[in-house]
């Protein structure tokens, strides 16, 4: 029985106990919160159901936390219930309801901890979005990873996720780059405000070997060629780079055909049609102080050119006449009044600001020999996603970066993630696969064969944390998916390889020599066998591999 089982169970006998008594039973949530409570010895696991609706139904909350543990207790499935504290009702699971996880996630397989309660999401999921003037710098480097995780987990649950990636082609910083590419090519300084790097010299070497001529183009169509060519390149570069990091995208806008398609004077004319765009001091502002925004926001400028909220304003309205309900962006830390304004924007156009979701994602430092990581091989300035994949890999590099809430800025220790220890996380639990894979094989070379009937025989201590632990990851998912915090499922991950470990110390699951094989051989290596399916599925969330040999 998993959490949620044991919450859905409890709910339905709140609701009876409730009814008996002749009290509302509208006070009782949609969902009873169950926990594990910290010291074992107190339960299997705790519910405050009592507490929450006690004094709502005029009942003192440890009178009806006892009402609640008489019927718990009598309840299939349940060993016993007892009262703690002001409220609480602590429970224990009769043997064969804690062991029924094993047998389900076994029958479950790959499924185990996916469902189907986002199945009315249509997502359009942006993230990355870096400007094809680079390679992507390490807040880059986090979205491309949190944001494939994340895609993974509401996917998970049910949602219809698009991964999508804005292409930045359009305005002042393409023009920048092509001007620096056009002086790397004839040898001369940097422009101020350009970009620097080995990569800018050799885009510009590319470019001047497929177009001999191209230097002596009339100064227009010369520029015009190394934007077009240079984007082009480094554009490929991203998309290759993203694929070998393990992260794909469905859909590549381009900011330009916001343009090029009319939809952004389509917007301005909507805008200015439902009296939402006015005219002040020759230019067009957005009356986003109406939904929230600290000013109002100008769209058209003075001289008539969009400003950059306009290209903004018509790529959301572009999500939402494709058919998606919610849109989720994932902004790096300097773009905090983003939230706003692109919720106002959405009411601006009618739509429900509710359905705009703008996550922001802080910064990471690189950390070795105790002194900060700052400068790229390549990009001359800050270090990239190549760089931190040479260093320690794609898995370490992408388990590290989601490991954390994107609320907080990190500290990666490069150092620590190419040891091969417990100290280092990922390694950890991939070890922790890895032993499961061979214990695997070694019952094979033995002919042993696992018994899920069996499992009711698993009594240690350690069996059952190891157990409940596998049982917790549906809501583990669940709860991720809700919170678009998938370093959630990383955290579990390690939790689970903890409890893996420490029974693995205690509990012997393959007979010794010549020792007969017995049920609690058999039934140990079934949840050995759970145990392994749950750290994949974990880690394919994350985007990891689970190795089978390290």
């Amino acid at each position: 029985m998993t959490p949620a089982d044991l919450a859905v169970l409890l709910h339905g006998v709140t609701q009876t106990v409730l009814a008996d008594r002749g009290l509302d039973v509208s006070a009782l949530p949609e969902t009873v919160t169950v926990e594990r409570p910290r010291n074992p010895e107190h339960g299997d696991y705790a519910t405050n159901i009592a507490l929450q609706i006690g004094k709502k139904v005029g009942v003192a909350p440890r009178e009806l936390a006892q009402w609640l543990a008489d019927a718990y207790g009598a309840a299939d499935g349940i060993a016993s219930a007892d009262i703690a504290g002001p409220g609480f009702v602590n429970l224990r699971l009769a043997a064969a309801a804690q062991n029924s996880v094993i047998s389900t996630i076994l029958a479950d397989g790959a499924e185990f901890g996916r469902a189907a309660d986002l199945a009315d999401a249509t997502v359009n999921l942006e993230f990355v979005s870096a400007n094809p003037t680079g390679p992507i710098h390490l807040g880059g480097t986090r979205w491309a990873a949190v944001g494939d995780a994340l895609g993974r987990v509401l996917t998970a649950r049910g949602a219809k996720v698009t991964r999508e990636y804005y292409f930045n082609d359009h305005g002042g910083q393409i023009e920048r780059f092509a001007r620096s590419l056009e002086a790397a090519a004839q040898g001369r300084p940097t422009p101020e405000d350009g970009y620097a790097g080995e990569y800018i010299d050799d885009i510009a070497a590319q470019i001047v070997a497929a177009q001999p001529g191209v230097l002596d183009l009339p100064e227009s169509e010369r520029l015009e060629a190394f934007r077009a060519r240079g984007v082009e390149i480094m554009f490929a570069h991203i998309k290759s780079t993203l694929h070998d990091f393990g992260t794909d995208f469905d859909v590549y806008t381009h900011e330009n055909s916001m343009f090029s398609r009319g939809l952004v004077d389509e917007c301005i004319a909507e805008l200015k049609g439902n009296g939402n765009l006015y005219e002040a001091d020759g230019a067009w502002w957005l009356r986003s102080t109406d939904y929230g925004d600290d000013k109002d926001r100008v769209v058209l400028k003075s001289d008539g050119q969009a400003a950059y909220i306009a290209g903004d304003i018509a790529y959301l309205k572009d999500k939402f006449d494709r058919g998606f309900n919610h849109l989720i962006y994932m902004l790096g830390a300097d773009h905090h009044g983003y939230v706003v304004r692109l919720k106002a924007a959405a009411a601006a156009l009618g739509y429900d600001a509710a359905t705009v979701e703008v996550l922001i994602g802080q910064m990471v430092n690189l950390v070795q020999d105790g002194q900060p990581v700052k400068m790229s091989k390549r990009a001359g300035t800050v270090v990239t996603l190549d760089d931190l994949v040479e260093m320690v890999g794609v898995d370490a590099a992408r388990y590290s970066l989601i490991r954390s809430s994107v609320d907080v800025n990190i500290d990666i220790d490069l150092d620590l993630l190419r040891k091969q220890s417990n100290e280092n996380p990922v390694y950890y639990v991939q070890y922790a696969h890895a032993r499961l894979a061979a214990l695997a094989r070694n019952a094979a070379d033995l002919g042993l064969t696992s018994d899920p009937s069996a499992v009711e025989l698993l009594t240690e201590p350690t069996e059952g944390d190891l157990i409940r632990t596998l049982g917790d990851f549906p809501d583990v998912v669940a709860t991720a998916a809700e919170l678009r915090e998938p370093h959630r499922v990383c955290r579990y991950l390690e939790t689970l390889a903890g409890a893996y470990h420490r029974f693995y110390t205690q509990c012997r699951v393959l007979p010794i020599g010549d020792e007969p094989a017995t049920d609690v051989n058999r039934a140990r290596l079934a949840l050995c066998a759970a145990a392994r399916q749950v750290l994949a599925n974990g880690l394919e969330l994350v985007g990891v591999s689970a190795p089978e040999r390290m």
